[in-house]
């Protein structure tokens, strides 16, 4: 039985991964900076939340409300949520890029570039369709869990300059915890691998519960991701099957000694 392990670190091995990394930072940071230029459009944004919370309802979705009171009467799992919301999404991904990087190079190119197109389209759903965030609409009943409970990723909209609030559409959150269970469940063998999915399932139930998200954020990602997946097909990386094991050579037959007569 043969082992795969990584190949040693050698110095155009490690360029390589300085080089990579630095792509991927650049990535992000275009994003970020693209997230923050998509900011304003406060009014717009409010509007588009009370017409997609009016859908939603037109369409029986469960409501968002009903689903935050439920996390309420666990008030143990509200702040879990809100850590889960805050310290998982980034964290998670980056580890899991880490490891295809290391023992899947192939399918972590491959991921990299849905993750990046998956992005891409997001950023410029910003632009065009700006959304406030369910925890917004105080109105409703929503509340902004993270900053009543902790910890709180956000500052107040009116002081916050680093991030755009009102980009709810689409969910990334839920885009790339479905990647990420994805990639997993595909390059991995164990008979358990099927549980990668409770991270998007989790991902999604605490985006909605703690008022970051409508379901309909989910949804949009879901159908963005299709379009990627679509887009990427043609560079999925082949299986790589085993070499078959050489044929066994008949061994020359060697005549037994007999043995000696007994008289």
């Amino acid at each position: 039985m043969r082992v795969d392990v990584p190949p040693a670190a050698t110095p155009s091995r490690l360029l390589a991964a300085l080089r990579e990394l630095g792509f991927v930072a650049i990535l992000f940071v275009v994003y970020k900076i693209g997230r923050v230029a998509a900011t304003g459009h406060v009014g717009e944004a409010f509007s588009n939340a009370h017409t997609l919370w009016d859908l939603e309802r037109w369409l029986h979705l469960p409501g968002e409300l009903s689903f935050q009171h439920r996390l309420l009467s666990w008030p143990g799992l509200v702040g879990v949520a809100n850590s889960y919301y805050a310290y998982v999404h980034f964290p998670a991904t980056a580890a899991v890029l880490i490891w295809l990087y290391v023992y899947r190079p192939a399918h972590y190119r491959w991921t990299r570039n849905v993750l990046a197109l998956l992005t891409g389209a997001a950023l410029l759903v910003h632009f065009g369709y700006p959304l406030a965030p369910p925890r917004m609409l105080t109105e409703t009943g929503m509340l902004d869990l993270a900053r009543i409970y902790g910890p709180a990723v956000y500052g107040a909209p009116e002081t916050d300059h680093l991030s755009n609030q009102y980009a709810a559409m689409p969910s990334l959150h839920v885009g790339w915890a479905v990647v990420i269970a994805v990639v997993l469940i595909t390059v991995t063998s164990s008979r358990w691998r099927g549980l990668w999915l409770l991270h998007p399932v989790i991902t999604l139930l605490v985006v909605v519960a703690t008022g970051n998200h409508y379901w309909l954020d989910a949804i949009a990602a879901l159908a963005l991701l299709a379009v990627a997946y679509l887009v990427m097909r043609p560079q999925y990386p082949a299986m790589q099957l085993p070499e078959p094991l050489p044929a066994a050579l008949p061994h020359p037959r060697t005549p037994l000694d007999e043995p000696a007569l007994r008289l």
